[in-house]
């Protein structure tokens, strides 16, 4: 009788993988869903709905791949749905976004120099579309290296849903469409900026090998309760600022081993290697 049962559950293992395997891909269709969402309330106007969609979908893009790594599920169809959805989400999505809040107002503003701001912003928000593809083809051609030839403390180049976070909290909190060319124009620049970092060889932590285990449960869990807590009753400000500290910490890193090789008697220290290249 044991034997039939241990039998019974050796042969139920293969369908206990094939249904966990399904977890993942719900969520990566999940995070398609928001993007698909997004543009739908973009086209109608309601800005703060789209952007706060794709914050959804950027935490259901983190949740995808941690629970395929947990399952031990992760596959290479994982991981090109996931750049799927993340093109629709991170890259069409809050292009469609940004332009729609940031230039659909000086559409009808008469005279030259608003028709060029119009210009310029079609076409910093296709830039940020080809950007963040660009970016995700070529980690989907750092992805089939083998894992002992990258390294998991840093991405090369500002992440797409990074960058589609930025994008989105800015409309998060302004809310308000711009209705100045001055705006307008200062908004065209920040895409084009982002759209660049996609590109760049500038670093980024990764948070890969953070593991909260070695943390003490207790400030973890503190420091995670206070965190929800104040993106729950101060979004605006909190999801803006975590969105901005971050953009702006790989330029600063950047900028700091820059001047440091020029000081007299530091010697520049190697870098680890640009070769993890994530979503």
């Amino acid at each position: 009788m044991n034997e039939r049962r241990q039998r019974k559950r050796i042969s139920d293992r293969p369908r206990i993988h094939r249904s966990l395997s399904i977890v993942p891909s719900l969520f990566t269709i999940g995070n398609i869903f928001c993007g698909y969402y997004a543009i739908i309330w973009t086209l109608r106007g309601n800005w703060d709905y789209a952007a706060i969609l794709i914050g959804v979908g950027y935490i259901l893009d983190g949740l995808d791949g941690r629970i395929a790594r947990l399952t031990k599920t992760a596959s290479d169809f994982g991981v090109q749905l996931d750049s799927l959805a993340d093109l629709v989400t991170f890259g069409v999505a809050p292009a469609i976004l940004a332009f729609s809040w940031g230039f659909a107002a000086t559409e009808g503003v008469a005279g030259n120099v608003a028709m060029h701001v119009h210009q310029l912003g079609s076409v910093a928000s296709f830039a940020f579309v080809v950007c963040g593809a660009l970016r995700l083809a070529r980690f989907n051609l750092q992805a089939k290296k083998p894992p002992e030839t990258s390294s998991k403390r840093y991405f090369v180049g500002l992440p797409i849903p990074a960058g589609a976070a930025m994008i989105a909290s800015v409309v998060h909190f302004f809310k308000t469409p711009t209705l100045m060319i001055g705006s307008a124009l200062l908004w065209a620049l920040l895409i084009l900026l982002i759209a660049f970092l996609m590109i760049s060889t500038v670093r980024y932590p990764s948070f890969k090998e953070l593991d909260v285990k070695k943390a003490k449960p207790s400030l973890a869990l503190f420091v995670t309760a206070m965190l929800i807590w104040l993106i729950i009753f101060y979004s605006e400000e909190v999801l803006l600022a975590m969105a901005s500290i971050y953009v702006s910490s790989g330029l600063i890193a950047k900028l700091f081993h820059t001047v440091r090789r020029f000081l007299p008697g530091v010697h520049p220290t190697s870098e680890p290697a640009h070769d993890n290249i994530k979503t």
